[in-house]
């Protein structure tokens, strides 16, 4: 009479490795399968961006190409007083840029305290693809730019430089500005292959220390794209993305099974907790995220916050966020 062999623990070991692999599999084959479409969505009433960005998507373009010509126009804008040119300077009264751009397959390139060059995001671009960096900052992102044919020009136009020497009579420096004041734009796309990218561009504080830097050039905290899951951008004041790397810490959210609006609302949270309601009623700061199977989720401090959102369902919707307060 045979008997069946028996199990040792090697053999309970091969079972639970096999079948923790095929948990996984699973696992990771429900949360990509998505209805594969082309969207766009940015921080803030953004459509001209928007709509660059979708001349893109429509024509079955890259999510990356997409992001940069869409970040490209409120950069070139003189009005948008916080993006490239027409941005408001620093306390000295110069305009100092700052920028970062990230694919669905980690690559990524960011540039900060830019001087004289309107598109750091494209900048940007050309520090991802063209060297074994990811960020340049100051003189040598600029010599940089200078070596990659960017054209230098003034950014201080006649209206911010108004609005400096306005400033100027008495010096007031507040980094906890008045929500909604400034407007960094965050623009996240999926095309029509399914592929996440994101862009992030600012002029950074109105009237900030020389040499301030905030979140938005910084991978992680202004923006963090992960192709398996998804992307976040933030907006509002740096220094409070930086504090909990909120737009990484959002796509780890995602991971662990969050929607988009459930990790949005519960990095906000966590700032709150960490900062006190009485200091963070004081601060304007939003984040804006994009899953994998294109679900949308945005939520920030205060009751400011809008977002742009481009589908083929949905042409440039303008969209209020909800907030804690």
């Amino acid at each position: 009479m045979s008997h069946p062999k028996r199990k040792t623990r090697r053999d309970f070991l091969k079972v639970s490795v096999l079948s923790a692999s095929v948990l996984s599999t699973g696992a990771l084959s429900a949360f990509s399968s998505q209805e594969k479409r082309p969207l766009v969505v940015s921080t803030w009433r953004n459509t001209d961006a928007n709509n660059a960005a979708w001349n893109v998507l429509s024509k079955n373009g890259r999510a990356l190409d997409a992001v940069e010509q869409g970040a490209r126009v409120p950069e070139a804008n003189p009005k948008d007083t916080s993006v490239g040119y027409g941005g408001l300077p620093d306390r000295e009264g110069l305009v100092t840029l700052d920028a970062c751009i990230m694919d669905e397959k980690s690559n990524c390139g960011s540039v900060a305290f830019v001087q004289g060059y309107k598109h750091p995001i494209s900048i940007a671009r050309a520090v991802m693809e063209k060297t074994p960096h990811v960020m340049l900052v100051g003189k040598g992102a600029e010599q940089f730019a200078a070596a990659q044919g960017f054209k230098k020009e003034k950014l201080l136009t006649k209206e911010s430089e108004k609005a400096w020497k306005e400033w100027l009579k008495k010096s007031e420096y507040k980094p906890y500005h008045n929500p909604g004041q400034h407007d960094t734009i965050g623009i996240l796309a999926q095309d029509a292959d399914g592929n996440l990218c994101g862009a992030c561009t600012t002029s950074g504080m109105a009237f900030k220390m020389h040499g301030r830097v905030g979140d938005s050039p910084i991978i992680g905290a202004g923006l963090y794209v992960d192709g398996e899951v998804g992307a976040a951008t933030a907006t509002g004041v740096g220094e409070e993305m930086i504090r909990i790397a909120g737009s990484h810490t959002i796509v780890e959210l995602m991971r662990h099974g969050r929607s988009p609006q459930q990790a949005c609302e519960e990095a906000i949270k966590r700032l709150i907790e960490k900062r006190g309601e009485e200091k963070a009623k004081e601060l304007s700061v939003a984040f804006l995220a994009l899953n994998i199977k294109g679900k949308v989720g945005a939520y920030s401090t205060n009751d400011v916050f809008e977002y742009t959102l481009t589908t083929p369902d949905q042409m440039h919707s303008v969209i209020r966020s909800e907030s804690y307060f």
